[in-house]
Order: C-alpha cells, then sequence, then structure tokens
C-alpha cells in the first residue's frame, strides 16, 4: 500500500467561486490533479485529503462535489477545512460519503498498518494577526487534537505507523515548538501532513523534518497539483 496526500481542492460544482482568478496553477487544477492521481493510485492504496475540500454551503452540494472524485482509485481519507461550511454532524457525513471515502473527526481510522486520525487545528500563536480569540480556538482545537491521539494510542500496536491529518499549518514561519508540535512528539506521531497555505509568498517547505518527525505541506497549488507520496 502507497500512501499519498493532496489538499484543498475547493470544488465549486454548484457555486460560483472559480479557484483560477488565484492565478496560473489554479488553471484546470482538477483535471491535473485528476490526471496525476490516475497515473499513480491502485485501489489498495491510500490517499489523505487535508481539508477545504468543498466551497459548498450544506451536505447535498458538498457530496456533489465529492462524487467529482468518486471513480479515482484507493481509500480516500477526508479532514475538516476552514472553508469546509458544509461540514456538520459527522455521523450524516459517513452514512453520506461514496464508498471509499473515510471521514475524520477528532478520531482515528486504521489501513493495514498505517493509523491516520484527524483533527482540523488552528492558527498558531506568532502566526499573523494571532489575537485573542485565536488563542481560544487554539487552546480549543489543542484538545481535539489530543483526543485524536489518544483515539489511535488505543489502536496502535507494535510496528504501526501513525499519520496526523490536519488542515492548519503545526507551525508559524519559524518553526517554533508549540503545543501542537508537542502533543505530535507525546504521542510518536511518524508524519504529519497539512494544507491551508497558498500563493506565490508561501514561505514553507514541501517537507520540514522536526525532532524525527515528517511535516508534509500537500496545499495543491503548491505541490504543482500532483499527489505527494508519503513516505514513513
Amino acid at each position: 500500500m502507497k500512501i499519498f496526500a493532496i489538499s484543498d481542492f475547493h470544488i465549486s460544482t454548484n457555486s460560483d467561486k472559480p479557484m483560477d482568478v488565484f492565478g496560473g496553477n489554479w488553471v484546470g487544477y482538477i483535471d491535473k490533479i485528476i490526471e496525476d492521481w490516475e497515473k499513480k493510485v491502485s485501489d489498495d492504496d491510500l490517499v489523505l485529503i487535508g481539508g477545504d475540500t468543498s466551497w459548498a454551503m450544506n451536505l447535498d452540494d458538498a457530496l456533489e462535489d465529492i462524487s467529482t472524485l468518486a471513480h479515482l482509485k484507493g481509500n480516500k481519507v477526508l479532514i475538516k477545512g476552514n472553508h469546509d461550511y458544509w461540514w456538520s454532524s459527522i455521523s450524516r457525513i459517513r452514512e453520506t460519503l461514496p464508498n471509499g471515502f473515510y471521514a475524520l473527526q477528532n478520531d482515528s481510522i486504521r489501513f493495514g498498518n498505517v493509523i491516520v486520525c484527524g483533527s482540523r487545528c488552528w492558527s498558531v500563536p506568532g502566526s499573523p494577526d494571532f489575537g485573542e480569540h485565536d488563542q481560544k480556538l487554539y487552546l480549543r482545537e489543542t484538545e481535539r487534537l489530543r483526543l485524536s491521539l489518544k483515539n489511535a494510542q488505543k489502536e496502535r500496536k507494535e510496528g504501526d505507523k501513525l499519520i496526523a491529518l490536519i488542515h492548519f499549518p503545526p507551525f508559524n514561519v519559524k518553526r517554533e515548538d508549540n503545543l501542537f508540535t508537542a502533543i505530535f512528539e507525546e504521542y510518536k506521531v511518524d508524519a504529519v501532513v497539512y494544507g491551508h497555505l497558498h500563493g506565490k509568498s508561501v514561505r514553507a517547505d514541501k517537507l520540514w523534518i522536526k525532532n524525527n518527525i515528517k511535516y508534509y505541506l500537500t496545499s495543491c497549488d503548491q505541490i504543482d497539483n500532483k499527489l505527494v507520496e508519503i513516505i514513513l
């Protein structure tokens, strides 16, 4: 089983929010992603999708957006992003997703000897314009992330690999330690997959290794609309 990751599709089947207004990387980007996906992914592989999948405001429209990916191979794991306004009842989402799709929300799921846990997270201290409101959300999301890791730890056996799938970057541009990175290290996570960052001004490495944990940035415009293979 190979593991791939990509995030921030921002699909807008039923909404007028074309992403190509943000520049050349977004022109025909969904077709480019699908073309690359079809070259790389087999039925038994795993594809992690790190949030902001759909611009939809309700689940029915989001399901239509997600159906754009339904014919593609592999098991697909979704996490909530800050623009996934359609994401409300996790039980309802899980009941209605197409076959081969799995939604994470502060919990975990196993594929062979790989456990994937997930939570949205939030901006961290030292991020631009980080304020009192962000601090409250940061602390709340810290507890939700810990729930995810605790859930995964209960299922983890010797030899298992552990991936944390989140949406927000887990550190600021200085890559300073914070509550998120401390939790990843406490639970001995092997890799963290995240997205959210867009544009030419992004100052982030596609892969950064910090205290033996691999951190993968997978926003589609930052990775040339090609799936990133996660090496554990």
